[in-house]
């Protein structure tokens, strides 16, 4: 079942393994540099059936750090297009390359991992940030401004501007991030969200920005184009998004046509509970599939071939995301299918010779 293929909007992708998207923290100035070549040729080759680049800001105030991906301007397109067309100069046919956009609203501005992931300071050209209210991550960070209805309508316009370059540039899938604590996360939660407009209150306001982004970039893209979004199945916190929420949210998804979601977590405070386990957040994932259509994307601490295997054949989800799994062994597909008993298509330069 893992290597069985799978058909998103009008592109069929030939097995059910994702390569994750994973930000890098190498560019410069929204710019990739020669490590996302090297990166991204490499995952180019593993066989994957979807390779997603990482979370790409829309606009400049959107990067999580300095060195963060964006798609914001001429130079970072220049730069996206040319590493898809070397990455996809090595991939196997049916092996394709969707793009995460993203904007870190609040939890931009920031040093990267291993500088210590704190917020930035001023002598670090630090910038200001933006969010549904003004509520910083946490006590420590800054304070962001609260985004005003011209704001909230510029940030709709830079997700369909990065929709319509990505297509240019070739990517085969877009998704978009609504996770992980970021801006159309934000807008999502209660903890985050306080506003007392339209776009606030209330599951139905909270919706509706992120809708509003969906339902902007759905519009704007060829026909059967396809596009999903991550989305966070629980912020494992008492006053947060939870699962009946999250299923919610997914069901309106679906009503505007949203082709699959990728089902995460956590990454709106600063130390929720989260029981970090294999498969730790399979059950928000089947939770989705049960009350939806749509195609469902696991992700989280999965690298076992067989037990990749069984998700999909226990219809917990449709598609297995795997991040560390590839950073360990970028030819964990080759190893999976040896496993299974399944052939796969890999470069004739590395192929077995009897």
């Amino acid at each position: 079942m893992l290597f069985s293929p799978i058909k998103i909007g009008g592109l069929e992708v030939s097995n059910r393994i994702v390569v994750s998207p994973m930000c890098q923290y190498s560019a410069i100035n929204g710019v990739m540099t020669d490590w996302h070549t090297q990166h991204l040729m490499q995952l180019g080759y593993s066989s994957a059936g979807l390779i997603m680049v990482e979370a790409t800001a829309v606009e400049k105030i959107g990067r999580i750090t300095h060195n963060c991906v964006g798609i914001y301007d001429d130079k970072c397109v220049i730069s996206l297009k040319r590493n898809i067309q070397l990455a996809k100069s090595v991939t196997p046919k049916k092996s394709f390359f969707g793009i995460q956009l993203a904007h870190a609203g609040r939890k931009a501005s920031t040093q990267r991992p291993w500088e210590g992931r704190s917020t930035l300071r001023k002598e670090e050209n630090s910038w200001k940030t933006i969010g549904p209210s003004p509520i910083p991550f946490q006590e420590t960070w800054h304070v962001p401004q609260e985004m005003k209805l011209l704001d909230i309508e510029r940030v709709k316009k830079q997700f369909i501007s990065a929709s319509l370059k990505a297509v240019k540039i070739g990517f085969d899938l877009i998704e978009i991030h609504g996770a992980h604590g970021y801006l159309i996360h934000q807008f999502l939660s209660p903890i985050s969200n306080k506003r007392k407009d339209k776009y606030g209150g209330n599951v139905e306001n909270r919706m509706r920005f992120p809708l509003e982004i969906f339902s902007s970039v759905k519009g704007c893209l060829p026909k059967d184009f396809p596009v999903g979004m991550r989305i966070t199945g629980t912020e494992w916190e008492n006053n947060g998004i939870d699962e009946n929420e999250a299923t919610i949210f997914a069901k309106e998804l679906e009503k505007i046509g949203c082709h699959y979601v990728c089902v995460s977590s956590g990454g709106n405070t600063p130390n929720p509970k989260i029981p970090i386990g294999p498969h730790y957040q399979v059950h928000l994932a089947n939770k989705i599939k049960k009350n939806t259509k749509m195609i469902v994307r696991t992700v989280g601490m999965i690298t076992d071939p067989i037990d990749a295997n069984n998700i999909i054949i226990n219809q917990d989800a449709d598609m297995v995301a795997m991040a560390r799994a590839f950073l360990s062994n970028p030819r964990w597909v080759w190893d999976a299918a040896k496993v299974l008993n399944h052939d796969i298509e890999v470069p004739p330069q590395y192929a077995r010779r009897n």
